[in-house]
């Protein structure tokens, strides 16, 4: 490697209790190259990357930057070493504009009034040499400021007037601050940036957010810049444009680490790709010489089949139909808009968008957590034939039809689960209500709550823990002690084995590691091959592309397009995602 070491980091070891975050990693980052830090969640990547850019302090370890060590205990000694981080989570005032968010934080020269007023006294005191010519016996004469009346006054005035001086300066400096705009406008256009510099943040999409995060610290000067999950919610288009950027910036010198798990993104713009594993360092490849599934093994530590097997829909039924949805959230946002679509037996409809376009309320308006204010939802019911309006049913009422929501918020103990309870309480929050015929003796019998049935809760708690690799002591261990991604696990698992007759998942393999991802895309496929009808809401558009058999796109709560699934392509996809002026072009090219 030609290029000098902009960071050498060696023997990193972090701990969180008896928790090994990170354990010995050495890492070394190049001036001028892409570095993508890739792992499984939960593999230390962002631990790791912490400690560089200061929010954490290893506990073992060192750091050099540009061949000298440094200690970096904050995100200010960071910044003072040429380190700035990009987070998942941007942190920018949203009533500011893009350029006042760039210069946010930028500290006025320091001035001190009392040190000033001390100053202009000592100087008033301190003794001068004049010539008196008509002294001929003694011309040079010694004299102060503060000897005479005069003199006193004018200290006085000087000293009086220096709180006016400091706020002329502050003044100054927010004069100059405003026409900041100028030097933003122009890193924007070095490094190819689209950037707005007037525009407020709460108008911006989280493309245009993530700009103004970029350019805030290559404007405080950083030249090493670490991107935390940087193309988690940008459409593909979006993605595109924001690896060029990156380009330029490397051609500029720049060191940029990008943390990630989307292996044909880091294919696609890195120069080198360093891998963790439970906090551990595994190795780094050029990417040159990296494939996909020599990059998993080193993810996961043993080859993993990636392939999702698509049968082909049969016995295709409307067993859900939605038509004109509208819905207003309480704080009297309009979230979803005229929604309409048909879910049907022994397929997969996946439904893509931009996170908030109004993917969860569609699917808690299904399942009755949240009351429309218009349109109607339709269940076809398969055991009686009858058609069911679950606008007029309570969320319980709709369970026991078999619509069953899977929903994986990033709080996942926020739905579905309760932290206190075990595993094994967990399965029985979704049949504690139901009761089974008892024989007392041969002409009576009662009807025994579930509740007091602990032994299907726990052979189904057992199942899901072995088919779904939970890690976990026993099912007895209260569900708040797993991993976000075993809490995952417990939670889909259950939903799936109540043998709906609608499912809906909604991003159901979020902080999964690939081989449970793949085991949730198994089960939801032979869902579909029992006549289930599967809703699916992810964020991997690659992912949708090859597990959905129809692709619904919404937009700003609206549907903009439904897709074949094995005809349409990410990009198409990403341009719906956007409902832009482009896509009716592209569309209107493809007729021509």
């Amino acid at each position: 490697m030609a290029n000098s070491v902009a960071v050498r980091m060696h023997g990193i070891s972090k701990y969180f209790g008896d928790v090994v975050a990170n354990k010995g990693v050495d890492l070394t980052v190049y001036k001028g190259e892409i570095l993508a830090i890739l792992g499984e969640n939960g593999s230390g990547k962002t631990t790791l990357m912490n400690m560089l850019a200061g929010i954490y302090f290893p506990d073992e370890g060192e750091i050099a930057i540009n061949g000298n060590p440094v200690t970096i205990r904050s995100p200010r000694d960071a910044f003072h070493v040429g380190i700035g981080m990009v987070h998942q989570h941007f942190k920018l005032v949203d009533i500011f504009t893009a350029v006042d968010n760039v210069i946010l934080g930028e500290e006025p020269p320091r001035f001190s009034v009392k040190e000033s007023v001390r100053a202009i006294r000592e100087k008033a005191s301190a003794p001068r040499y004049v010539i008196d010519n008509d002294d001929a016996e003694a011309p040079v004469k010694t004299v102060r400021d503060c000897d005479t009346r005069a003199g006193r006054f004018k200290v006085a005035v000087k000293a009086a007037a220096q709180p006016l001086v400091k706020l002329a300066k502050n003044i100054k400096f927010n004069w100059l601050s405003a026409g900041s705009g100028a030097r933003v406008v122009e890193l924007a256009e070095k490094y190819g940036f689209e950037f707005d510099p007037k525009k407020k943040v709460y108008d911006m999409s989280v493309s245009e957010k993530q700009t103004v995060e970029i350019i805030k610290v290559l404007y405080r000067g950083a030249e090493i810049l670490i991107l935390d999950e940087p193309t988690a919610v940008l459409t593909p288009q979006e993605t595109e444009r924001l690896f060029g950027v990156i380009r330029n910036m490397r051609n500029d010198g720049k060191s940029i680490i990008i943390i990630t798990h989307k292996l044909n993104e880091v294919m696609a713009v890195s120069d080198r790709v360093a891998v963790l594993r439970k906090g551990e360092y595994i190795g780094a490849i050029r990417t040159a010489e990296a494939t996909v599934s020599k990059l998993t093994e080193m993810m996961v530590g043993h080859k993993t089949e990636l392939n999702i097997r698509r049968a082909e829909p049969q016995g295709l039924e409307e067993r859900l139909v939605v038509n004109g949805l509208s819905l207003v959230n309480h704080e009297g946002v309009q979230k979803l808009k005229d929604v309409s679509f048909t879910a049907r037996s022994g397929e997969i409809l996946g439904i893509a968008g931009i996170a908030g376009s109004g993917q969860r309320e569609l699917l808690e308006a299904i399942a009755g957590l949240q009351r429309p204010d218009s349109g109607s939802i339709t269940y076809n019911d398969p055991n009686t034939g009858k058609e069911e309006n679950l606008m007029r049913k309570s969320p319980a009422k709709i369970r026991e039809l078999g619509v069953r929501l899977s929903f994986v918020p990033e709080d996942r103990l926020g739905m579905g689960l309760v932290g206190n309870m075990d595993i094994i309480d967990n399965m029985m929050l979704r049949s504690y209500k139901k009761s089974i015929p008892v024989k007392l003796d041969k002409t009576h019998t009662m009807n025994i709550p579930l509740v007091l049935d602990r032994k299907r809760p726990k052979q189904l708690a057992e199942r899901i823990i072995k088919e779904l690799e939970v890690v976990t002591p026993s099912s007895h261990t209260p569900v708040r002690r797993l991993s976000g991604g075993n809490i995952q696990k417990v939670l889909v698992g259950r939903e799936i084995a109540a043998a709906p007759t609608v499912l809906m998942a909604a991003y159901p393999v979020r902080g999964l590691d690939i081989n449970s991802s793949y085991t949730i895309y198994r089960l939801l496929n032979e869902q579909k091959e029992n006549g289930v009808a599967v809703i699916y809401v992810g964020e991997d558009l690659d992912v949708l592309v090859e597990l959905c058999d129809r692709i619904m796109v919404i937009c700003g709560g609206k549907v903009t397009g439904i897709l074949d699934g094995r005809n349409t392509t990410k990009e198409e996809i990403g341009l719906y995602m956007t409902d832009s002026a482009e896509k009716k072009e592209e569309v209107a090219d493809g007729i021509a």
